[in-house]
């Protein structure tokens, strides 16, 4: 991927959860898009690149369900790369997880403040869910797969 510092990881991070949409929020859609809440939790590690990061759904107000984690090493309670749970499922959300996660050093990361992060997306409107799919092309054309 080309460094291009000025793409801001966690922007990155919205624009694919965004785009999963769908698949993150089962259920009737209203609007296009059925209403809920994406909370993203990730983690460094102890030299300041991202480790791993879940992603949580709800539906219902404080009803969770873990979609999806991605570690970048295996340990003995898990393997590397990305496990969808809950039968949650998105190629598209694991392509771009896979190529963000694997090429985190071209993107301005969050500061290491010395505990997790999180990110809150609420449900998008129509508006918001045209920018995400312009900037992932845009982003995958500048790629190397």
């Amino acid at each position: 991927m080309n460094p291009d510092k000025a793409q801001n990881f966690e922007q990155i991070l919205e624009s694919a959860i965004v785009l999963a949409w769908p698949e993150l929020m089962p259920g009737p859609h209203v609007h296009d898009a059925p209403d809920g809440l994406v909370h993203i939790e990730y983690a460094f590690t102890p030299g300041g690149m991202l480790d791993d990061l879940q992603i949580w759904s709800a539906t219902s107000r404080g009803i969770w369900y873990l979609a999806c984690e991605f570690f970048m090493s295996a340990s003995d309670h898990h393997g590397a790369g990305i496990r969808f749970v809950n039968g949650y499922q998105s190629k598209e959300l694991a392509h771009i997880l896979e190529l963000v996660m694997q090429h985190q050093d071209s993107f301005a990361l969050p500061q290491n403040i010395g505990r997790p992060g999180l990110i809150a997306i609420p449900t998008p409107t129509t508006l918001q869910s045209t920018g995400p799919r312009q900037r992932w092309t845009k982003l995958s054309l500048t790629s190397v797969q």
